[in-house]
C-alpha cells in the first residue's frame, strides 16, 4: 500500500511541477514583458534588475499557479490511472478509491496552507517590493500616484477611494470629507475625472452626476450653486459642489444628487509614495488589512473594499482543495490520458472558479450587498461537488 501511495504521489507530483513551471513562464513573460523588457533593450534597466524584479513577482503569481497547478495534476494523473486500466488493478486488489488518493488529498491541504501563506503574507510584501523596484527605476511617471483600489488619506481633510481607473477617468468614485476626525460630508459618483494642471504636478477631479451626503444644512451649510469667478480664482476652495435645488428634510444626513462636484487643485507632492500608500487589493497583507479595517471603520467610513479583499484571500487560499477533491472524479470519468483534454477540462473549470470572484469584486464597494461572502461560493460548491463525485467513484468501484 505504501508503495502504490509513493508511486501515485510521484506522478501527481511530476505533473504538478510541470505545470507550474509552465504557467509560471506564461504568467511572468505577461508581466516582465509589459513593463521592464523593452527599457532593457533600450537600455534603460540592467539584466539584474530584470532578474530581481522576476524574483519578487514569483510568490505573487504562486498564489494563482498553484490552484491550477493541482486541478491540472489531478486531472492528467487521474485520466492516465483510469485509461490505463492501473485504477481497475488496483481496485481488484481490494483497496478503495478513498484509500488510494488519500495522500493527494493531504498534498492538497498542504498546499492550501502554503497558499494562505503567500496569499495573506508574502505576496502582498513582494509585490510592494516589486513596485517600489519599479518606482525607482523611474519607469512610472506622476500619473501614477493616483492608484485605483486604495483609501488615499493624504489629502488634508479627504479620503478619497477610486475602485476602477482608466486612463484619466474613473469608476466607482467615493469622497469623504473629514474635520476633527469625523465626517462631514460623503460624496459617491459613479464616474469622473481627473483634470491636470502644471504639467501634471497639479491635479482636480471632477466627478459628475453624484450623490452628495451630507449633515444637517443648520450646522454644514451647502450652496446650492457656486459663482463660476470663485470656481476659477487662485485660492478656489477644496471641495465644490454644484447641486440640484436642496430638499426640504429635516433629518440629520440629507442625499443631495449634484450635477457635478469637483474638488482641488492638489500639489502631487503630497501623495508621494510611502509605507503606508498601499493597494488594498494586491499590497496589503491580512494584518495591514485588519488594522485598514479598524481605522475606517473608527472614522465612520465604509471599510467594503478592505473586508473583501480579507475574505478574498482566505477564500482563495483553500482554492487546491476544491480542485483536487472535483479534479479526482472527473479525471476518472474523463478516462482519457491526451494532455490537450486534461488542459481543456482544467481551464474550463479555473473560469467557472474565477468567475465568482470578478462578479464579486466588482460589488465589493457595496456594504449592503455583503460581496465577501460571494467569494466563498465557489470553495463551498467545488468542494461540495467534489466530494459527492468522489464518493459515487469509490461506491462503483
Amino acid at each position: 500500500m505504501r508503495t502504490l501511495h509513493f508511486y501515485l504521489l510521484r506522478q501527481v507530483l511530476v505533473t504538478l511541477f510541470m505545470t507550474i513551471c509552465v504557467f509560471t513562464l506564461v504568467l511572468l513573460l505577461g508581466n516582465v514583458l509589459k513593463e521592464i523588457v523593452a527599457l532593457l533593450v533600450a537600455g534603460k534597466v540592467t539584466l539584474a534588475v530584470i532578474l530581481h524584479a522576476i524574483g519578487l513577482l514569483i510568490p505573487y503569481i504562486m498564489a494563482y499557479v498553484l490552484p491550477f497547478a493541482m486541478l491540472t495534476a489531478t486531472l492528467l494523473t487521474f485520466g492516465r490511472f483510469s485509461a490505463d486500466n492501473e485504477l481497475t488493478a488496483v481496485r481488484a486488489s481490494g483497496i478503495s478509491l478513498l484509500s488510494l488518493c488519500l495522500p493527494v488529498l493531504i498534498l492538497s491541504v498542504l498546499l492550501a496552507g502554503l497558499c494562505a501563506w503567500f496569499n495573506l503574507k508574502i505576496a502582498p510584501e513582494c509585490r510592494v517590493a516589486y513596485k517600489q523596484l519599479i518606482f525607482k527605476t523611474g519607469l512610472q511617471n506622476t500619473s501614477a500616484l493616483i492608484t485605483e483600489d486604495r483609501f488615499i488619506d493624504q489629502i488634508p481633510g479627504i479620503v478619497l477611494y477610486v475602485r476602477k481607473r482608466d486612463g484619466d477617468l474613473l469608476k466607482d468614485v467615493r469622497l469623504y470629507t473629514i474635520k476633527n476626525n469625523e465626517i462631514e460630508q460623503r460624496i459617491s459618483a459613479a464616474e469622473g475625472s481627473i483634470l491636470w494642471e502644471n504639467n501634471q504636478t497639479t491635479v482636480r477631479f471632477e466627478l459628475r452626476d453624484a450623490v452628495t451626503e451630507t449633515r444637517n444644512p443648520t450646522s454644514v451649510p451647502v450652496p446650492n450653486s457656486v459663482p463660476e469667478e470663485d470656481i476659477n480664482s487662485t485660492n478656489p476652495p477644496l471641495v465644490t459642489v454644484i447641486q440640484e435645488p436642496l430638499p426640504e428634510n429635516t433629518i440629520d444626513w440629507l442625499q443631495i444628487p449634484s450635477k457635478m462636484v469637483t474638488f482641488g487643485p492638489i500639489n502631487l507632492e503630497t501623495l508621494a509614495r510611502s509605507e503606508q500608500n498601499l493597494r488594498i487589493g494586491t499590497e496589503m497583507t491580512h494584518t495591514q488589512l485588519l488594522a485598514e479595517i479598524a481605522k475606517r471603520e473608527a472614522q465612520g467610513i465604509s471599510a467594503s473594499p478592505a473586508i473583501f479583499q480579507l475574505h478574498r484571500q482566505v477564500a482563495l487560499s483553500f482554492a487546491t482543495v476544491g480542485f483536487a477533491l472535483i479534479g479526482i472524479p472527473l479525471g476518472i470519468r474523463a478516462h482519457r490520458r491526451e494532455t490537450s483534454i486534461g488542459m481543456a477540462i482544467s481551464i474550463l473549470l479555473v473560469m467557472v472558479y474565477y468567475s465568482f470572484f470578478i462578479f464579486a469584486q466588482a460589488m465589493e464597494s457595496h456594504a449592503a450587498l455583503r460581496p465577501w461572502l460571494l467569494v466563498w461560493v465557489p470553495n463551498f460548491l467545488f468542494q461540495g461537488i467534489g466530494a459527492v463525485l468522489l464518493w459515487r467513484a469509490n461506491r462503483q468501484g
